[in-house]
């Protein structure tokens, strides 16, 4: 990979193909797409004018400034039945070389990305993040305000770059009486969709991948709990409760 850093930003180009729609048309497909970390977590994708369909770009006249990569230039997405305001921004004059004469489109207001045939959630993947899943006979006990909602020796162990380590625990070792499903549902580009559970009344502690994606299927249907937010002892001693953007 070809990669250089402004500050904070970095950017690499990727092999894979990228696509994407709205309103059922390909507004844009391309094989040298530009993945740019504006944040730590994860990269977005900048996409070669060439390869973008520009009669569905607008300009609005706004503009967005950005420290690191200059002003944007603001287009509204108008394809097929669908149409999106201020979801595609090109940096002309960007002190970032490589992103000009490319398209970053605003990941939510798209109907769908595709990674070569394969749907993606969230965000792009990051070639940098790894997830290993891993079963174990190590003692894993949860607690919420002193109550024990679950208790198992047959955890599947979830460990991904940069997170602390999550622990999956089948249904029967869990308190599901305890347990109340929400209606909150999240996407993960790793390991697919998630639904979750309050837990003595506190939202979203505990989470589940019914039909995870092929890659995480170790943990289909099993039950994870927020490290940051209760207690876990792992082999009777209790865990240091980890800071991190879900704390």
């Amino acid at each position: 990979m070809d990669a250089t850093n402004r500050g904070r930003v970095r950017v690499e180009r990727t092999a894979k193909r990228v696509r994407t729609y709205l309103g059922g048309r390909v507004v844009a497909d391309t094989t040298s797409a530009l993945l740019v970390w504006e944040v730590p977590y994860y990269p977005a994708y900048y996409i070669p004018l060439e390869d973008v369909d520009e009669s569905a770009l607008k300009a609005t006249g706004a503009t967005k400034h950005s420290p690191s990569r200059g002003d944007a230039v603001l287009y509204t997405v108008t394809s097929g039945t669908g149409e999106a305001a201020d979801a595609a921004l090109v940096y002309p004059d960007s002190p970032l070389e490589q992103i000009r004469g490319h398209v970053r489109f605003e990941w939510d207001a798209m109907d769908a990305w595709f990674e070569e045939d394969e749907q993606v959630y969230f965000h792009p993947r990051d070639p940098y993040t790894r997830v290993d899943i891993l079963p174990s006979s190590r003692h894993v006990r949860v607690e919420v305000d002193g109550v024990t909602v679950a208790d198992s020796r047959s955890p599947r162990i979830l460990f991904e770059t940069n997170l602390p380590a999550r622990y999956y625990l089948p249904k029967t070792d869990v308190r599901l009486d305890l347990l109340e499903h929400t209606g909150t549902v999240t996407h993960c580009p790793y390991k697919g969709t998630a639904e979750y559970w309050k837990v003595n009344g506190k939202e979203d502690l505990a989470w589940s991948y019914p039909t995870p994606l092929p890659e995480s299927e170790r943990v289909a249907g099993l039950v994870a709990f927020y490290n940051e937010k209760l207690d876990i002892y792992l082999d009777g001693e209790l865990l240091e409760r980890p800071k991190t953007k879900f704390s």
